[in-house]
């Protein structure tokens, strides 16, 4: 008979052949792949049909005189696969899905910063020119308390104490802050 000669309806002797090989190596191949794979089970069943088509397309390898078994042949094709497989996966990037990272960088929506900001050019206004003063040199221009006692002409003292009440009056104006506030 030849391999594509039918014994019953529907099936060939090739097809009985590979049926063969799957029920006297296939334990063997899966239990090899998925030592390779590292545990993936998926990925070790794929290899393991990878390596049995591999044979079905290589039928003279399956038949080849001096060997007492395909089996060393399968275990070879079914190592390359595996070795194959991994440097594929290390060669493009991970797949990922819709979820987001955990390692994923949070950035702000600029449309809320930008209303923040207003927010708080609107707070600072509602503040005393003494207030106001402090908070721009400190907060905003990043200048010391020594160095905004000296522009202002004021003891230091006055800069911490006019700062600590600035901001007391900002939580008050501001939404959000309430919840500071003791």
């Amino acid at each position: 008979m030849t391999a594509g000669t039918s014994l019953t309806p529907g099936t060939t002797t090739a097809e009985h052949e590979l049926a063969a090989l799957q029920r006297e190596h296939g334990g063997f191949l899966f239990a090899l792949l998925l030592r390779l794979c590292d545990g993936d089970r998926q990925r070790a069943e794929d290899l393991v049909q990878e390596t049995l088509v591999r044979a079905w397309r290589h039928p003279e390898a399956l038949h080849a005189d001096g060997f007492d078994s395909v089996r060393p042949w399968l275990l070879t094709v079914a190592r390359r696969l595996a070795i194959d497989a991994r440097r594929a996966r290390r060669a493009r990037p991970p797949e990922s899905g819709d979820e987001v990272p955990e390692t994923a960088r949070v950035t702000a929506d600029h449309a809320e910063r930008a209303a923040a900001v207003l927010d708080v050019r609107e707070a600072v206004k509602t503040l005393t020119p003494e207030h106001r003063d402090v908070l721009v040199l400190v907060y905003f221009h990043g200048a010391s308390v020594a160095e905004a006692a000296q522009t202002l002409g004021i003891p230091p003292g006055t800069v911490k104490s006019r700062a600590y009440y600035a901001l007391r009056a900002l939580r008050r104006v501001l939404p959000g802050y309430t919840a500071d506030l003791r």
